[in-house]
């Protein structure tokens, strides 16, 4: 869990007006002495965790997603694109509130108040998700060790399991440091998409047409529900919880009302930014690939040669870098994520280098048989949208619960939004498994 802010804020929190004494007195809320270093520098320290969580929406799986739709149907999903973002929004903020609004996080919730074999379930399930996960994230820094260095996929992607462990461990001494880790490599993402953007540009009457809903054939809903599992991801809807739970403790309802304001700020600029590289993504490969003479480009090797070819090695490198970047700071996130389901769901942690073995297994036997990275990426996607409403679920029922929530409880229509939110999930994956038995 992430250390209280009390052991991060230093004597240059003490509030102008007030001796060192007065300071450290127990009626002096952690929200009190922060508030003491002025606006902007309270809005500046209380941005953070949804940077965190909003690492995982920009993941090597959205880059494997974004780039196969936008080569292969244009910008026919972009309306898919903003849906699952603004989705996004509402269920990390809701995250976010429990957290802030307990004291716990989401599967230490579950546990209290579920069933055994419900807790058993929703544990299982989570496990399986970390895995499709980490496939993803290793898989994609992989590639881009590959592409930049020429490096072999499965040394690339124990190389990728180091760095994720050395990124990790900044959050053992501060959580700040991690916050402001993740930070730097999603600057290194955004500016890699938009130095590609506009060097490539695009057509935004094409790109506004792509608002309409709609579809063609299986093969776009598939990328459909794989944008969406790569867009809203499970893991970080239970992360999100645990970064808020114990950041800063209120004091009483007015000061979680006042930590939620920030918190939807935060979220709402994390996510923004996400949104924006998502976009960025998939309007590049759609402008640049769609039609294209030149084959592959559905694939992230596909699409780094043609970078390279229709405009140069430095749109390519930009490119490569945004997905190192992406692999490294989501392979770390998702360690995160997965000891928080294991400690919340079931009480139990295990030493984090044998659950790193675990889960990343099944991405290091991906990258030893040679099977199909892009393919990979796609597919995981598609198994975290199936988790998706395992996680959801449980946040809406709790969210609306008063004896859990308190004075944060959900208003009636937030709720609505998010089981229609909920149900709009289930439906597409529902849509998803019919097409494919009918295919």
């Amino acid at each position: 869990m992430t250390a209280p802010l009390r052991e991060d804020l230093g004597a240059d929190a003490i509030p102008r007006g007030v001796d060192a004494e007065s300071a450290v007195r127990p009626e002096l809320s952690d929200l009190e002495r922060l508030r003491g270093r002025g606006r902007w520098q309270t809005l500046l320290a209380m941005l953070g965790p949804a940077f965190v969580a909003c690492i995982a929406y920009i993941d090597p799986g959205n880059f494997a997603t974004n780039i196969s739709a936008g080569s292969t149907f244009g910008y026919l999903l972009v309306w898919v694109l903003v849906s699952a973002n603004l989705m996004a929004m509402l269920i990390q903020n809701l995250s976010a509130k429990i957290g802030i609004a307990t004291g716990h996080n989401l599967p230490e919730l579950c546990r209290q108040y579920f069933r055994a074999p419900v807790v058993r379930g929703l544990w299982l399930q989570a496990e399986v998700v970390a895995m499709a996960t980490d496939l993803a994230e290793f898989v994609g820094a992989a590639l881009a060790l590959n592409l930049l260095f020429g490096v072999p996929l499965f040394a690339a992607g124990l190389i990728t399991a180091l760095a994720s462990f050395a990124v990790l461990s900044l959050q053992q001494r501060g959580y700040r440091r991690f916050e402001v880790a993740i930070a730097f490599f999603l600057l290194i993402i955004l500016l890699g998409f938009l130095y590609n953007s506009l060097k490539i540009g695009f057509d935004p009457g094409a790109a506004a047409a792509g608002l309409v809903p709609s579809f063609d054939g299986s093969k776009s809903v598939l990328l459909a529900a794989a944008i969406l599992g790569a867009t809203v991801m499970p893991h970080v809807i239970y992360l999100h919880s645990a970064l808020t739970q114990g950041r800063i403790k209120p004091r009483d309802d007015d000061e979680r009302r006042q930590l939620l304001r920030f918190q939807r700020i935060d979220v709402t600029v994390a996510m923004g930014v996400a949104g924006v590289v998502n976009l960025l993504m998939l309007v590049v490969a759609a402008s640049l690939f769609f039609d294209s003479s030149l084959s592959g480009t559905a694939t992230i090797e596909g699409a780094y040669n043609g970078f390279d070819q229709l405009v140069g090695g430095d749109a390519a490198l930009a490119f490569a870098l945004a997905l190192l970047a992406s692999g490294f700071a989501s392979s770390s996130v998702g360690t995160y994520a997965g000891q928080v389901v294991m400690q919340g769901f079931i009480g139990r942690t295990i030493p984090l280098a044998l659950r790193r073995t675990i889960t990343m297994a099944p991405a290091l036997v991906i990258l030893a048989i040679g099977v199909n990275p892009t393919d990979a990426l796609v597919i995981s996607q598609v198994v975290l949208s199936f988790g998706i409403p395992f996680a959801l679920v449980p946040l809406v029922l709790l969210t609306r619960r008063k004896d859990v929530m308190g004075a944060l409880v959900n208003r009636t229509v937030t709720t609505v939004a998010a089981a229609l939110v909920a149900l709009l999930i289930i439906a597409l994956n529902l849509f998803l498994l019919v097409e494919i038995v009918i295919a």
